[in-house]
């Protein structure tokens, strides 16, 4: 009975915190294909924690205004890090993001 109990606080509270960790996927819809933004990638992969972006750049999509790839360029928005030194360039790298 107590590894029952032990199985459903690791399914419960496991899958609570790996939730919290990353945010899911988002689908960008856009004219020079879609982007596909992985919390899980940046989170895990390159190590971000979520105050990182959001409250600086991000805060949701419903707050997030639309950049276009001149602004990106520019170092705003995915451009902030995605300059070629902290990150792939925005530049010249469509298929690192864009899919048809």
């Amino acid at each position: 009975m107590k590894w029952a109990r032990a199985v459903v606080f690791v399914v419960f509270f496991g899958s609570v915190a790996y939730a919290g960790v990353g945010g899911g996927d988002i689908t960008i819809k856009n004219e020079g294909g879609n982007v596909v933004f992985s919390h899980e990638n940046h989170v895990e992969g390159a190590g971000l924690k979520c105050q990182d972006c959001h409250a600086k750049w991000y805060t949701n999509t419903k707050q997030h205004k639309a950049v276009t790839m001149k602004a990106m360029e520019q170092g705003q928005s995915c451009g902030t890090c995605h300059n070629g030194k902290t990150a792939f360039s925005v530049k010249d790298n469509c298929e690192s993001c864009h899919t048809k």
